[in-house]
């Protein structure tokens, strides 16, 4: 009797091993494929010599790899964050037509700055990008649900506050 039980106690720890090994595995090539089909947003604000908000964003599409950088100026915090949401929304949205004016076609390249450009955009052809940034991830040709821009918006306003408040502490 002892042997039927040690056989079976083998065998389900075997299967139970074997079962965690598979989930394990197709939990890794999940994971390995998630981000890569993903675009993901980098986004920063900063404050111009103007007073006018700078809002930069590194959109990076992960179905083409490639990344395109634009930036906007806003006048308040609360226009920068509404302009935020709109671009977003139109750089998910018309992401094929720009990788395709913008990265496949060379007889017209400035196609895609002009498109950019119609819906308030400009191309930031600044080569560094702040480490500190809000970051969302969104799977592709989906709107960007409104929710997640809370924390993007949090994380925005705290960095515009630091700044701040090292530039107060620089005056003084």
């Amino acid at each position: 009797m002892e042997d039927r039980g040690s056989r079976v106690s083998k065998k389900t720890v075997a299967q139970a091993l074997r079962g965690a090994r598979s989930a394990e595995s197709e939990r890794a090539a999940m994971a390995h494929k998630t981000p890569s089909k993903r675009n993901e947003y980098r986004c920063v604000v900063e404050v111009n010599q103007n007073g006018k908000y700078c809002v930069r964003l590194r959109a990076a599409y992960g179905r083409r790899d490639w990344t395109l950088p634009v930036y906007f100026l806003a006048s308040s915090f609360d226009r920068a964050m509404k302009k935020l949401e709109q671009a977003l929304q139109f750089l998910q949205r018309n992401e094929e037509k720009l990788w395709f004016w913008g990265v496949d076609r060379t007889d017209d390249p400035n196609l895609a700055g002009e498109m950019i450009h119609e819906a308030g955009l400009r191309l930031d052809r600044r080569s560094e990008f702040p480490r500190k940034a809000a970051s969302l991830v969104v799977p592709p040709e989906r709107p960007v649900p409104g929710f997640l821009l809370a924390p993007v918006r949090r994380v925005m306003a705290e960095s515009l506050a630091h700044a701040q408040a090292h530039a107060a502490v620089a005056s003084d």
